[in-house]
């Protein structure tokens, strides 16, 4: 490469420096400085108290060790002191006054200094400036860009040296390399500062986002799962129906053709939609079963498509936790009769998520449960006594409530859970009979859910 190649390249690297430069501190944007988690606005009323100060100790250096004239040094000082204020709100405009102002004062002291009226005195930056330039820059720096922080740091220590180490001055006490090094330390510690507030404000993001993502897996298998389970019912009616279809042309004395072929037809349709459904279900159905779950055999043999549990099966559900040392009790109030399949099935699960709750969350405690048969449909409601002692660990998801949820939405119910008397808990679910038409989807429950991985169930 040439010589007029490599300066065109060096002054273009040159211009970029600058550019960058001008767009990370020639700016006057607002950066307000949030108040504290738990002192609140604390620490800006320390810092215009400390500004307060340095205003006064500024005035009273220049004038009374600096040999600078009220009239000067008044300016002087109240910039300084008032660049500590503007850091709370605009950092970099706060640098630059901050930076005048500590220059024209050396620049003004430098000139007594020669004329022999302020002896011995500390320069080029007063005890006062100082201060409030390692306000300023720790201010910037717990707040900008660790780039913005050091460009800044370097052209203050750059003006150090141009004032101190160029200019000159006689007879003074230096303070040139004490500002350098208190002023790169503060800048550190803001920037590492600012480092972990913005790590930690990282981690309660990562965590929320895992929480929200650990909450829309459990609802998405508790949906699979409720998919399954209903599957599993129509799968039955639609045996039912090609078994009835078969049957009916023996029921009737000589029935003509047209019957045949279309109980046939029937029964042909409901054999196509039984054989889709049990592929759906060999899709929807994992290899492991959950807990308290039918297996899938092999090759999808009927053990996998036994019949879901119904309110028949509710005895067998009490006792089975009676049998884990809690004492149950249930109640049936109304007039019991047959309900839609999937209001039966929805209601056992959720007397049967309840009562596993209350074995895991709920030690030593007892349970009610109680089915009100009402013209429309049909109250679930468990509730659990106070515990007896602390609850173990829990290695599950902790969303069993979102399940019952789900359920509940599907049919178009309600359901509250809350904690109830005494530390104990309450779940309660009204299921309808007739779902309405828009029961699919989450919009019309109700529930005052704690946070399900808490203490009580």
């Amino acid at each position: 490469m040439t010589d007029t190649g490599v300066g065109r390249a060096l002054r273009a690297r040159v211009k970029g420096w600058l550019r960058v430069l001008r767009e990370d501190l020639w700016t006057v944007r607002a950066d307000p400085l949030p108040p504290s988690t738990w002192l609140r606005w604390l620490p800006h009323g320390l810092v215009c108290l400390a500004a307060f100060g340095v205003t006064f100790g500024a005035v009273g250096q220049l004038v009374d060790n600096g040999g600078v004239g009220p009239q000067i040094a008044f300016p002087l000082g109240l910039a300084q002191g008032g660049a500590m204020v503007l850091a709370l709100w605009r950092p970099i405009p706060a640098w630059w006054l901050s930076t005048a102002a500590m220059v024209l004062g050396a620049i003004e002291v430098r000139r007594q200094l020669l004329a022999g009226g302020a002896p011995d005195f500390t320069w080029p930056w007063t005890s006062a400036g100082i201060i409030g330039h390692m306000v300023v820059l720790l201010l910037l720096a717990l707040r900008v860009r660790t780039r913005v922080s050091v460009e800044a740091l370097a052209l203050t220590v750059l003006l150090t040296y141009v004032v101190q180490g160029l200019l000159g001055a006689a007879g003074y006490s230096p303070t040139g390399v004490l500002a350098v090094t208190l002023f790169a330390v503060v800048a550190l510690l803001g920037t590492a500062l600012r480092g972990r507030r913005e790590a930690r404000a990282e981690l309660v993001e990562q965590t929320t986002l895992t929480a929200e993502e650990r909450t829309r897996r459990t609802l998405l298998e508790e949906r699979s799962r409720i998919a399954r389970e209903l599957h599993d019912v129509v799968a039955h009616h639609m045996s039912v129906i090609s078994i009835q279809a078969q049957v009916a042309p023996h029921l009737v004395e000589n029935p003509p053709d047209e019957l045949k072929e279309n109980l046939a037809g029937i029964r042909q349709n409901a054999l196509e939609a039984l054989t889709e459904l049990r592929r759906v279900l060999g899709v929807l159905r994992s290899e492991q079963a959950g807990p308290g779950e039918t297996p899938v055999g092999p090759g999808g043999d009927t053990a996998a498509h036994a019949p879901q549990p119904t309110l028949d099966r509710l005895d067998a559900l009490v006792e089975n936790t009676r049998a884990a040392g809690r004492e149950v009790t249930t109640e049936i109030n109304g007039e019991r009769r047959p309900l839609p399949p999937g209001v039966e099935l929805s209601a056992y699960r959720i007397v049967q998520e309840a009562l596993s709750n209350v074995l895991r969350h709920a030690p030593g405690a007892s349970a009610k449960v109680r089915l009100t048969y009402q013209p429309d449909g049909l109250e679930v409601e468990i509730v659990n006594s106070r515990p007896t002692g602390p609850a173990p660990p829990s290695t599950g998801a902790g969303h069993g409530l979102l399940g019952m949820r789900e359920r509940v939405a599907m049919l178009g119910g309600t359901m509250t859970a809350h904690p109830w008397h005494w530390d104990g808990f309450k779940v309660t679910a009204f299921l309808p009979d007739t779902p309405p038409a828009d029961a699919p989807g989450t919009d019309r429950i109700t529930y005052h859910f704690p946070d399900p991985e808490a203490g009580t169930p």
